[in-house]
């Protein structure tokens, strides 16, 4: 992929991309990241299958619980998300949503696959090694 100075005018106004044809994309068991770069601005979406749980599908190629900060938004579906002190909380369509950098599991919740667009996270989903 060229970075925008190879592929846009330094004039240019609008750019536009599509995540159907990321930068990047990791796959993992029951679930799909994808990384859209536009100048020093990363988008991410993460698309996860219902019965998806970072514990038990993303965390073992990694190697640890999810500790990433996190700021998004629920695109589509619904997920749970559990903290160390107990904290459980659902995030449902349309929400935004912030979570320190501490470590949580996460689940789809329903029967819908669940879709949420992030900023930052270089490491989520990153596997290691």
């Amino acid at each position: 992929m060229k970075s925008i100075s190879q592929s846009a005018p330094q004039d240019a106004r609008v750019i536009l991309r599509a995540f159907e044809e990321s930068d990047e994309v990791r796959m993992m068991e029951r679930g799909r990241y994808e990384v859209v770069k536009i100048g020093c601005q990363v988008f991410r979406r993460g698309t996860y299958e219902p019965g998806g749980r970072w514990s038990q599908h993303v965390a073992p190629s990694v190697g640890a619980r999810c500790g990433v900060e996190h700021l998004g938004l629920v695109l589509a579906g619904r997920a749970t998300a559990a903290f160390d002190d107990g904290m459980i909380t659902e995030l449902r369509q349309g929400q935004i949503l912030y979570f320190p950098p501490v470590p949580h599991d996460s689940w789809v919740a329903g029967d819908e696959p669940c879709e949420l667009h992030f900023l930052g996270a270089d490491r989520y989903a990153k596997v290691t090694g």
